[in-house]
């Protein structure tokens, strides 16, 4: 029997899904760089690890953020460049490398090093600018290393370490949680060092670059703190300005909840929690409309994920990877689609090795993740524009007078296509789901559907024995008078295609 309803409104648009919604993120911290995407001071290979970026590479990655994170309030980029073996080895005050909990930088990965990565996988560099312990001249000089193509000394400079063009780098975010490890500012102290900092750095595309910067500012949970920023940071000798393209806000969910030990009610509010994030997005745009009423500025979800007790500092905060984790991806990448009219990227933390993270290494061996193949399923999404879907769903009651939806939902259309994600984020059982496409009459024959995590265990550890047992299995749809009926069983996540 049908107990959840789901209707694509195809003709009630929301906005085109920039395919910057499925971006990452990668901090010096733990083993996401080294050991993770650069092989480690005890390997005997030098550079890339190739199985990594070989993986990164075919999930199509559209933006990467680097290098944090708090990692990049305590770091200088100079310290990056130049020949390896004259690089300063620096302290980091807030994250150890590897898992030795020693907090230094070997500064072997630098900028070169990063650009020079985004280029083999094909994806867009974002850069966190020191705001925490830097200044504007550090951050100026930064994207005039990176992107002018003139005869100053930083642009020479990078032509001696062997990059000729400028990287073009587009992406620049003016601080990092400055409500905290960044300097815990009041919003108002942020506002004005983001403006000193915009200042610089923004007046770089007038003069010497030949194509525009985004300039990325950093909110926080607390939308108060939002609002007080946006209004401090308006204010100028000149009158109203908004020196900024885009505000974050970081959002981890499941810090009080091991996978492992956990039980059904547990996985419920875990899920519900993912959920917030919805409320999030709303009230951070709530504070930009209400200030900043002439300038269309983005949102940004730049660390998200789940972080559960098991990541901590001495272990580089790595945790398993489990189909618990990606299920609540997926409902978080419906919720960015619902929000495509407003939300312009997210990275989700962290890419290799640490937190909710794609690919996993151990030793010689590379794997993805049942995240990646959340990212995988949901692909087609990006670049579509998104449509408005009514969900009809049963609802469970929690503990704590929350509830959650067991049911969710997204949709996307192009001029070939429209793409439906499902998610069953009922961890206990299955349920039918009835598909309605207006305007659309669906056949078998146009018809290609795939599910993820059928038959798995949520709290099922994924390792490199087992990793391909996580990919996507074809999933049976019938079609009855142009409805669309699938049964999902438990935790699981479905991708329609509708030629």
């Amino acid at each position: 029997m049908t107990n959840a309803r789901v209707t694509v409104h195809t003709e009630a648009g929301i906005d085109r899904i920039a395919p910057e919604m499925h971006g990452h993120f990668s901090e010096h911290l733990g083993r996401c760089i080294y050991d993770g995407i650069w092989h480690s001071d005890e390997d005997k290979e030098v550079g890339f690890r190739e199985d990594v970026v070989s993986l990164l590479a075919d999930l199509e990655m559209p933006v990467l953020r680097w290098p944090g994170g708090c990692f990049a309030d305590d770091y200088h980029w100079e310290d990056g460049i130049g020949p390896r073996e004259e690089r300063p080895r620096r302290r980091n005050l807030f994250w150890a490398q590897d898992t030795h909990e020693v907090p230094e930088e070997s500064n072997a990965f630098g900028t070169d090093e990063f650009l020079e990565l985004c280029e083999h996988i094909g994806t867009e560099p974002y850069l966190a600018v020191n705001v925490g312990s830097g200044d504007p001249q550090e951050a100026a000089d930064w994207v005039e290393y990176c992107n002018y193509d003139g005869e100053t000394e930083l642009a020479n400079r990078r032509r001696e370490n062997g990059r000729e063009d400028p990287y073009g780098v587009r992406y620049w975010g003016l601080g990092n949680e400055n409500w905290g490890c960044g300097g815990q500012m009041t919003p108002e102290q942020y506002a004005r060092e983001y403006r000193r900092f915009a200042t610089y750095v923004g007046s770089m595309d007038n003069l010497m670059l030949d194509h525009d910067l985004e300039l990325i500012a950093c909110g926080f949970e607390n939308h108060k703190w939002n609002r007080r920023f946006m209004e401090e940071v308006g204010s100028t000798g000149w009158g109203v300005e908004f020196p900024l393209d885009h505000l974050t806000l970081h959002h981890y969910y499941g810090r009080t909840m091991s996978v492992a030990e956990a039980d059904e009610d547990q996985y419920d509010r875990f899920l519900a929690e993912a959920l917030e994030i919805d409320d999030h997005i709303e009230r951070i745009s709530a504070a930009i409309d209400a200030v900043a009423t002439t300038r269309d500025i983005g949102v940004i979800i730049d660390e998200w994920g789940a972080w559960h007790p098991e990541s901590v500092p001495e272990n580089g905060l790595e945790q398993p990877g489990t189909v618990l984790d990606a299920l609540s991806a997926a409902a978080v990448l419906d919720v960015f689609n619902h929000h495509s009219d407003v939300m312009t990227m997210s990275n989700i933390a962290q890419t290799v090795n640490v937190l909710q993270c794609l690919v996993e290494t151990d030793g010689d061996d590379a794997w993805a993740r049942p995240t990646y193949r959340v990212f995988d399923l949901y692909a087609p999404h990006k670049d579509n524009e998104a449509v408005q879907t009514s969900v009809d769903t049963p609802v469970r009651k929690l503990d704590d007078d929350g509830e959650l939806p067991l049911v969710g939902a997204s949709a996307s259309i192009n001029d070939d296509e429209i793409y439906v994600t499902l998610t069953n984020l009922d961890c206990r059982e299955s349920h039918t789901i009835d598909v309605t496409l207006e305007g659309t009459t669906p056949d078998t024959e146009n018809v290609d559907a795939k599910v993820l995590f059928a038959n798995r265990d949520v709290d099922t550890e994924v390792d490199t024995d087992n990793a391909d047992e996580f990919e996507a299995e074809n999933l049976e749809i019938a079609i009855d008078d142009g409805i669309l009926t699938v049964e999902l069983a438990s935790s699981t996540v479905a991708g329609i295609a509708i030629r």
